[in-house]
């Protein structure tokens, strides 16, 4: 039986994550058996850039630390390795850097995710990695609402293009 000491230990480690999972926008749970510390180092630099945190996770802890925040359906996943990449405020990114590292290797599995408190299956992640960024979503997003005024404006145009022609052809008729 562990110490008390041990026991309170662990607590806090399950109250800091469910603090971090109960904040967190995003999250994608990953297995990665068999990753090299230059891969390891690597993918951290990556994740850490985009400002997404990545952390190495006992099972236990996890199950329980999402227990605590409503989100335990991912305990079904919670076997053998599992790192965990949360994001505060990018409900994309980890999602698009993990499943471009798990194409380019085959040992590195996602196994599943959330967003903003609900759990997403591996199929959904990776739909959700295929997305293109906020960024790009909203310029599309204004460029179909621009479209609509650009093609009133070229009609309008063509229509008073057309009429100073007929008014052009009409003044060289009179004045010949």
């Amino acid at each position: 039986m562990p110490s008390n000491k041990v026991l309170e230990a662990k607590k806090a480690v399950v109250e800091e994550l469910a603090g971090k999972l109960k904040s967190a926008c995003a999250g994608v749970l990953v297995s990665y058996n068999g990753i090299t510390v230059a891969q390891d180092t690597a993918l951290r630099k990556e994740l850490r850039e985009a400002g997404i945190e990545y952390l190495v996770v006992k099972n236990t802890l996890l199950k329980r630390a999402a227990e605590m925040v409503g989100i335990d359906e991912i305990s079904s996943v919670l076997e053998g390795t599992t790192a965990i990449a949360i994001s505060k405020d990018n409900h994309i990114g980890a999602a698009k850097i993990l499943c471009k590292f798990a194409d380019n290797n085959d040992f590195f599995k996602v196994k599943i995710g959330f967003v903003e408190g609900k759990v997403i299956s591996e199929k959904e992640v990776h739909d959700l990695a295929k997305l293109p960024s906020k960024e790009v979503l909203i310029a599309q997003a204004l460029s179909g609402l621009n479209y609509p005024i650009t093609g009133l404006v070229t009609v309008l145009g063509g229509t008073m293009k057309s009429l100073v022609v007929a008014l052009n052809a009409i003044a060289e008729k009179k004045s010949a």
